[in-house]
């Protein structure tokens, strides 16, 4: 007599994927560089909005937006280098550099404004070039190289502008053949639902939008978060930090460059003595909006939030009736916070990844 014996199956093996731990949202949002940004501006709105009548208009807005822009479209750039490992103390004249270059061009020989503009792209594009070779041919550290540029930058805004001019402001170019055009491009604005809105609003979005996709869509993207988390290891599997450098230095040059057709635009002349002290601003929303000083972690929608923080601050210290100075005291206590902040945040997520 034969006996049948009920055998079961096997359970089908268990997959990586199965087997991996889910991350819960919080996990998820408090890896994101941005986060703290996205909160301390969460923070700073309700402040103002509280105290400030006039913050809470749309107007307001609108200026805290331009303000914004106006660090934010160069705190891009500054952002996508400090995430590859260096930093750019000249940033802040190269922007006035660029302005008196397309202006004593057009004026000085007659030339059409668009003239200017293209000379002065070239000239910029060459110094974000060769701050980027200095470093990386060298091994000299960026902020060395960098703070020489600064000054002589300096040097060279100030003494050209007076040899030339026979002051410390170019001559203004309002009546020069494409002026029209070149401040639709760079300086213009337009009415929305009653509220104007500078031309910088969108083009600053536009180039959080471009940098954006370039770190998270884009083989470059990798390439610059492994040239400033570990040189040596990227070079090793074939990152071209080199060229990866020099080029997020051009762009930092590029986007200088941009924001001082901007004030040219804006203002008719270029003072040769603006610019100092704002490459530090730069550096600032950089590290507000998450990225290391160390390298190899931020994002550029955080350097748009850390500008958009000192926007609302600039303005709404106006609106509340304050003493400017305490402006200052702001920026310092801001960037300690933030540094503390960012490193505590990327600490939580790397515990939590393991």
């Amino acid at each position: 007599m034969s006996t049948t014996v009920a055998t079961q199956s096997p359970p089908p093996p268990t997959t990586d994927s199965s087997a991996r731990p889910k991350k819960s949202v919080v996990t998820m949002l408090l890896g994101r560089p941005e986060i703290g940004a996205f909160a301390a501006a969460v923070a700073v709105f309700i402040f103002f909005f509280a105290i400030a009548d006039t913050f809470r208009t749309a107007a307001a807005m609108s200026t805290i937006l331009y303000a914004s822009s106006t660090i934010g479209i160069v705190a891009v750039g500054v952002a996508l280098l400090m995430i590859g490992g260096e930093f750019d103390l000249s940033a802040g004249v190269s922007v006035i550099t660029g302005a008196l270059t397309a202006s004593m061009i057009s004026y000085e020989f007659s030339a059409n404004m668009w003239v200017g503009v293209l000379v002065s792209l070239v000239v910029m594009l060459a110094i974000g070039f060769i701050n980027g070779y200095l470093v990386v041919r060298t091994g000299i550290p960026s902020f060395l190289v960098t703070l020489s540029t600064f000054f002589m930058l300096q040097g060279i805004n100030l003494g050209v502008t007076r040899q030339i001019t026979g002051t410390v402001a170019t001559r203004s170019v309002s009546d020069i053949d494409g002026f029209a055009s070149a401040q639709n491009v760079f300086a213009s604005d337009f009415t929305l639902g009653g509220v104007t809105i500078r031309i910088t609003v969108l083009w600053w979005i536009v180039f959080i939008l471009v940098a954006t996709w370039i770190l998270l869509r884009t083989r470059v993207g990798n390439w610059i978060f492994a040239a400033g988390g570990n040189a040596a290891s990227a070079r090793a599997v074939g990152v071209p930090v080199n060229k990866v450098k020099i080029g997020l230095f051009m762009g930092v040059a590029f986007l200088a460059w941009f924001y001082g057709m901007h004030v040219l635009f804006a203002f008719n002349t270029v003072q040769s003595g603006q610019g100092v002290g704002n490459e530090f601003i730069y550096i600032i929303a950089a590290v507000v909006g998450g990225a290391l000083l160390t390298g190899g972690y931020g994002s550029a929608l955080g350097s748009a939030i850390g500008a958009f923080i000192f926007g609302m601050t600039v303005q709404g210290i106006v609106y509340a009736g304050w003493d400017p100075s305490w402006f200052r005291f702001f920026l310092g206590a801001m960037l300690l916070l933030a540094v503390l902040v960012n490193l505590y945040v990327k600490n939580y997520a790397t515990t939590r990844k393991a």
